[in-house]
């Protein structure tokens, strides 16, 4: 096989491999936020509201327990049918879901309790409507005030993690990612419709946006890939569910040895680090 052929085919078997990852992430069957919330934690007390304009379905707060561990605990919603998916603006935030995410935060805060929060979201919902209600200044003051927090926090990336919406939740010490998830900027159809004027390109698009979790973790957008059973936590959710508490817990227990101001200097400091500017010669 020539040279040509063989980069070709190389960047095929790449394609694919980045597509079916996207899949994985969209199975109809992978357990949402709530579900693994439940699993995972006992005692969860949902928090409401914003205390400015209402209470966004798309996204639950509640104080809850890991093992013996008083803890806040964040999921997105997404709703199993189509009349719930509707109503939950199919798991994309509204700024009062962000603006009661951030109370509930500052809640915890208040109470030394960690925070984790489950994330599996396409982005922040673009309507007209949570445009006007500054979902722009909603993400941004997350992140500002995320980056500050004085009690652990743990994010991770169970499904989809799009954009600011996702971002608005996981300015964490510690992100993490499921085996099959996804972390990006834009959807690889919007990409795909941005770039090619095409959607049918979209599995391009997957592959060179590195959208996987092993690409984001060589990027440094992630610090942790939780591996998931052979066939997916879709296909075993309890083996997936035991991993993935064993995972939260152990870095519960790292971030609760280290003290307040030192916890929020590494935070700081990695999310800066995170973008890496450079010019070519």
């Amino acid at each position: 096989m020539s040279e040509d052929k063989a980069g070709t085919a190389t960047q095929a078997k790449a394609v694919l491999a980045a597509w079916n990852k996207i899949e994985q992430a969209r199975h109809p069957q992978r357990p949402y936020p709530m579900e693994l919330i439940e699993r995972i934690f006992t005692d969860f007390s949902e928090i409401h509201g914003d205390r400015a304009f209402g209470d966004d379905e798309a996204v639950a707060c509640g104080m809850a327990r890991l093992g013996d561990e008083e803890v806040l605990a964040i999921g997105v919603r997404k709703g199993g049918s189509t009349k719930e998916r509707i109503r939950r603006n199919f798991g994309m935030p509204s700024p009062e879901g962000y603006r009661k995410a951030l109370r509930t935060m500052k809640i915890a805060e208040k109470f030394n309790r960690p925070i984790i929060s489950l994330i599996d979201l396409p982005g922040a919902f673009p309507g007209l409507g949570a445009e006007e209600r500054g979902q722009a200044e909603a993400i941004a003051r997350n992140l500002l005030e995320m980056s500050r927090l004085r009690v652990p926090t743990i994010s991770v990336i169970t499904g989809e993690g799009g954009s600011g919406g996702a971002l608005a939740l996981a300015v964490t010490d510690r992100v993490l990612i499921l085996e099959n998830a996804l972390y990006f900027v834009i959807t690889p159809e919007s990409c795909a419709a941005i770039m090619w004027r095409d959607i049918a390109h979209k599995d391009l698009a997957a592959e060179a946006l590195r959208v996987t979790a092993p690409d984001v973790l060589s990027l440094g957008c992630v610090d942790e890939v939780i591996r998931e059973p052979q066939a997916g936590i879709h296909a075993d959710r309890e083996g997936g569910v035991e991993l993935l508490a064993g995972a939260l817990k152990r870095h519960l227990a790292e971030l609760k040895a280290m003290p307040a101001q030192e916890m929020v200097a590494v935070r700081q400091r990695k999310f800066r680090n995170i973008a890496q500017f450079y010019s070519e010669s």
